[in-house]
């Protein structure tokens, strides 16, 4: 009976032993584990380098492009069109460049953007925004809420995925804004606002979106509000009284918007590759 349970011990040690280490090789690292090195604070870097470039030109060249997540094979195109092009000065991502806020999303799309010819910066989406992927972005590309002068044109990019935040932060931050309709007022006298998501999208916060209308209002030479998240390209004026949004297309549809600012307004058009 003895050597009979010696050999159960043996047997249940071994097989814990090749359990744990089949564990190891097939849970090596969490898909959230936030294990993160390499280039980080990417907008300041990439915002530092557009004003170097274009802060004393009076007319600006923008491609928007929005929501690449799941399509990286549609998304490597439309970086490859934008490469094509000469007449393009900077790229803003409207938001959701991961599916599932994973780690390795991150680093594989931070890849990506490498290969743009132009300076570039990334907005903050829902799915961005799974697991711990608001802080892999926060670490990544810097803060959820940030502006940016060039051109005497404010960039006002805002977090507005209200859903994500469970309704128990202000989403959007409207003191943030106010900051922002004031701060480096003698620099700029004309406003582009540009989100994820829209005012009466599921992920904003609808019972504040009248209040978000006059918010943006408020900033001097409102051009236009730009976001994504519907995967749609679509261009409406969603308050009678406020601007027009423009919704930039998900990858999978193969288009993005170029827009041509000039002192005495703007031109946009979609393109199709």
């Amino acid at each position: 009976m003895r050597l009979f349970l010696q050999l159960r011990l043996l047997y249940f040690a071994l097989l814990a032993g090749w359990l744990f280490s089949a564990c190891q090789s097939v849970f090596d690292v969490h898909p959230y584990d936030m294990n993160l090195h390499g280039e980080h604070d990417i907008n300041a870097d990439q915002i530092a380098r557009i004003r170097q470039l274009y802060n004393s030109r009076d007319t600006l060249r923008v491609a928007f492009i929005s929501d690449t997540h799941q399509w990286y094979t549609q998304a490597k195109a439309e970086i490859a069109d934008i490469n094509s092009r000469s007449d393009i000065d900077f790229v803003i991502h409207c938001g959701d460049i991961t599916d599932t806020g994973t780690t390795n999303e991150f680093r594989m799309f931070r890849n990506m953007l490498r290969d743009l010819d132009v300076p570039h910066v990334v907005l903050l989406g829902n799915h961005d925004f799974l697991g711990t992927g608001d802080q892999t972005y926060e670490w990544m590309f810097g803060p959820r809420n940030f502006s940016f002068i060039v051109g005497r044109i404010k960039f006002v990019c805002l977090d507005t995925n209200a859903m994500e935040y469970d309704r128990v932060a202000p989403v959007p931050n409207f003191d943030y804004m106010e900051e922002q309709v004031k701060a480096d007022s003698a620099d700029f006298d004309r406003t582009i606002i540009i989100m994820h998501a829209a005012p009466y999208s599921d992920e904003f916060n609808n019972n504040v979106s009248r209040v978000f209308n006059y918010y943006t209002l408020q900033f001097p030479g409102l051009i236009c509000c730009i976001n994504g998240h519907d995967h749609n390209d679509v261009a409406r004026r969603i308050y009678d009284d406020g601007p027009i949004y423009y919704g930039i297309d998900c990858a999978l549809h193969r288009n993005y918007r170029i827009f041509t600012f000039t002192p005495d307004g703007y031109e946009e058009e979609r393109i199709d590759y």
